[in-house]
């Protein structure tokens, strides 16, 4: 039996484009005699649909776009698997279709509905009660889906039920742990019931979250016999013989992909977030302020890889704080990634609310309200641009600044994306570094070093007011950041932290910035999810909140 993996790039609700997309893929299968066609979970509606799925006129074309599919299967000698929300009666559930000759032939429904983290299945679905095999031509097929098969009841019952191979459609999304935790649970549900197995994952990205892909295969006696590439489509076909299992892979395919270094897997991700986030909102371009500093210079970098150098539009905005080594780092930074730099200068637009503003200061001396309305005048002035040529103003906050409020509401927090808002201070030095001496399949700016080095080794600093430096109001990044991570992503106590080395004073005292700028998370853009732990889906935390650690 040929078995082809369709490992695709769809879109939430666009079911038109998801079917196009699906039936163009079994056209050309269908002239390579493919028996098999697997698609990823909940192909059709696009995953996560969330609340679209308490939609009934949203079921309803999902299931005539299933009836599309099952009737262009008439006339061809294909098998497909494919992912769709269905309603039966009064419930809805994820299920995985298996469709022959213009029939449906097996339903199987996901039962393990994830509601943890970034999932929350049991909102809108309904469980699936029973397992159950299906016979393909011969084959007896268990199709978990997702979450099920890190259960291992499930495929457990499955082995029991007859099940010859176990064919399991993904909507996986990406984490820096998680690529090889799926291979590893994969491999136990192997061992477990002697079984090959074929894991199958959508690639791409939507909203805060980012598919990576790497589909892959792994035989009876455990060992992985191939692994699809990450962060691009790719329809790989394979041979299955029931006595030996998998053998041949088509079109002289490499059974495997070299592991790729963290920091590529990383920035693959923020590249690939942000250009489907641009490209299926339908955006001309982006827009970003480029300020000589390193966040903002890193997410030039994502925009020009994401979608090239002709759809990204770059400002800097001075005032008098801005120092001449800025405008020469924008400027070397720009022409390195051959993008087009304005200039917006601040300075009347700031004095002239200042002239209104004064009176009712009551003569109060300069403060942080000076620095935020510098701020401020930047982010409208971006948004007034955005606003008269369409294109999205990105963010440039990292998750170090997120997390302790170091960031202005309405100012520099204005914008629809945030391709480093999961990424910590010292996260983004690494990423620049490892940029400039690397470059990812996915990207399409140019090689070399594209952020001038001296961004990267200059002290930051928001540049608000004179000689200002981060370290000012804040600890050094690496401790900032082991603080951060170790209360956001490992939700560790305040002793915890101290034992790790730091000062229990300024352990509690980030603790409270972090718990006190919760209502500007809340009206933050979103970001791609990289961390354990992002802010958004992940972290739920009360804007509301006296909790303070005593401990």
């Amino acid at each position: 039996m040929k078995i082809t993996i369709a490992q695709l790039n769809n879109t939430v609700g666009d079911i038109d484009g998801n079917i196009a997309k699906a039936l163009e893929v079994i056209s050309n299968e269908k002239s390579k005699n493919s028996d098999l066609i697997v698609f990823s979970e909940l192909f059709i509606s696009g995953y996560p649909p969330e609340d679209l799925v308490l939609k009934g006129s949203f079921l309803n074309a999902c299931s005539e776009g299933l009836e599309k599919i099952v009737s262009f299967s008439k006339d061809i000698n294909t098998g497909i698997i494919i992912g769709a929300p269905i309603k039966e009666d009064d419930k809805v559930y994820n299920c995985a279709v298996l469709i022959d000759s213009g029939k449906i032939i097996g339903i199987s429904k996901k039962k393990s509905l994830p509601n943890y983290s970034v999932f929350d299945e049991k909102r809108v679905f309904d469980p699936g009660e029973t397992t159950q095999t299906f016979d393909f031509r011969g084959i007896k097929i268990g199709i978990p889906i997702c979450e099920d098969i890190w259960k291992p009841h499930v495929c457990n019952q499955l082995k029991s039920d007859g099940a010859d191979i176990i064919i399991t459609p993904n909507g996986s999304p990406y984490d820096r742990y998680k690529r090889n935790l799926r291979i590893e649970t994969a491999i136990d549900r192997v061992k477990e019931n002697n079984l090959p197995l074929i894991y199958v994952n959508q690639v791409g990205g939507q909203d805060e979250l980012v598919f990576d892909g790497s589909s892959f295969v792994i035989n009876s006696d455990q060992s992985l016999f191939l692994k699809c590439s990450s962060w691009t489509e790719e329809i790989v076909n394979l041979d299955f013989n029931i006595e030996v299992g998998f053998e041949n892979v088509g079109d002289n395919y490499k059974k495997s992909v070299n592991a790729k270094d963290e920091l590529e897997d990383i920035y693959s991700a923020l590249v690939l977030g942000l250009k489907d986030y641009v490209e299926k909102n339908n955006f001309p371009g982006v827009i970003l302020g480029l300020s000589g500093g390193i966040d903002s210079a890193l997410c030039a970098a994502i925009s020009v890889d994401a979608l090239g150098s002709e759809k990204v539009k770059c400002f800097m905005l001075p005032f008098k704080y801005t120092s001449k080594q800025s405008f020469i780092d924008a400027t070397e930074c720009a022409k390195n990634l051959s993008i087009e730099l304005g200039s917006l200068d601040i300075e009347n637009s700031f004095n002239s609310l200042e002239t209104v503003l004064t009176p009712f200061f009551n003569n109060l001396p300069p403060d942080v309200t000076e620095e935020n309305l510098q701020s401020r005048i930047r982010g409208t002035l971006l948004m007034a641009l955005s606003n008269k040529v369409g294109k999205m103003v990105v963010t440039t906050g990292n998750k170090s600044e997120v997390s302790v409020g170091y960031s202005t509401l309405y100012g520099d927090m204005n914008g629809g994306y945030n391709p480093i808002k999961d990424i910590y201070k010292t996260e983004v030095y690494e990423l620049s570094k490892w940029r400039n001496s690397s470059k990812a399949s996915n990207c399409l700016g140019p090689s070399g070093e594209v952020i001038p080095f001296s961004i990267i080794e200059k002290e930051p600093t928001a540049e608000l007011r004179e000689d200002q430096k981060d370290q000012d109001s804040l600890p050094p990044y690496d401790k900032l950041d082991d603080i951060l991570e170790s209360l956001i992503d490992y939700e560790m106590s305040i002793s915890e932290i101290v034992k790790r080395g730091h000062e229990k004073s300024l352990v509690k005292k980030i603790e409270n910035l972090l718990y006190i700028s919760e209502y500007k998370r809340r009206q933050s853009a979103p970001g791609v999810k990289v961390s354990q732990k992002n802010f958004g889906r992940d972290r739920r935390y009360p804007i509301t909140n006296l909790f303070r650690d005593k401990n």
